[in-house]
């Protein structure tokens, strides 16, 4: 079987470093859906304001190694376990697809682009492929209290973030809490606590830089 993309989605983060592990993690977090032809119609989407989240099924794109083993590290166990591929959601994958849940905040039916989906809270890169897209449906997609297997036993740990005056002005309120809400959840590689260490990444066309110091982090200047 072969899949071409039907959509490319565009975000502030124009790395993988700094982007959300799951979806819905930080729901501030915005992001555009633009199509390509033949789908780039009204036709394709008709119907698709009428529900509140969807799922997209893109690819890995920024993937430069596929996967070569059957076991992986996740990082909410700190790099150093082991767990079955299957068993995570691990992006080296033996088939590097993605599985996310968005929020749809609008449909801008009228663009030079054709209808433009905007979506909150997506774990996606600027200009990841979209190959399918799904209407959230709740009486089959939502499972009150389901196991969630070693996630159940590690809980999200949130830093305290320190955004300077200066940045706050320059990003807006909307973007600022979006990277709050990303920065709060550290994107260091878990094997990194150097509190001396200063990490970089981009955001919304903006070079961010950063040191953490214990469960602060401060963003620089």
């Amino acid at each position: 079987m072969e899949i071409q993309p039907i959509a490319i989605f565009h975000s502030p983060f124009t790395s993988k470093f700094g982007i959300p592990k799951q979806s819905g993690l930080v729901k501030e977090l915005e992001g555009t859906i633009v199509f390509t032809e033949p789908y780039r119609s009204a036709e394709a989407l008709r119907g698709i304001d009428s529900f509140d989240y969807l799922w997209l099924i893109w690819g890995f794109s920024a993937n430069k190694h596929a996967a070569n083993g059957l076991t992986v590290r996740p990082p909410l166990l700190g790099g150093n376990t082991r767990l079955g591929v299957f068993a995570t959601r691990s992006p080296f994958r033996p088939n590097p697809l993605g599985l996310s849940s968005v929020r749809l905040k609008s449909v801008e039916w009228e663009t030079s682009q054709g209808p433009v989906l905007h979506v909150l809270g997506a774990d996606l890169m600027d200009g990841t492929p979209i190959f399918d897209i799904k209407p959230y449906v709740t009486y089959a997609d939502c499972h009150e209290g389901a196991k969630s297997g070693f996630v159940d036993q590690h809980p999200i740990k949130r830093l305290q973030v320190i955004i300077p005056d200066s940045l706050v002005q320059t990003l807006g309120e909307q973007q600022t809490e979006a990277l709050r809400k990303v920065l709060e959840l550290d994107p260091r590689p878990h094997y990194q606590h150097d509190p001396n260490r200063i990490y970089g990444m981009p955001f919304a066309g903006r070079d961010i830089h950063f040191k953490v110091e214990g469960d602060t982090l401060t963003v620089l200047p």
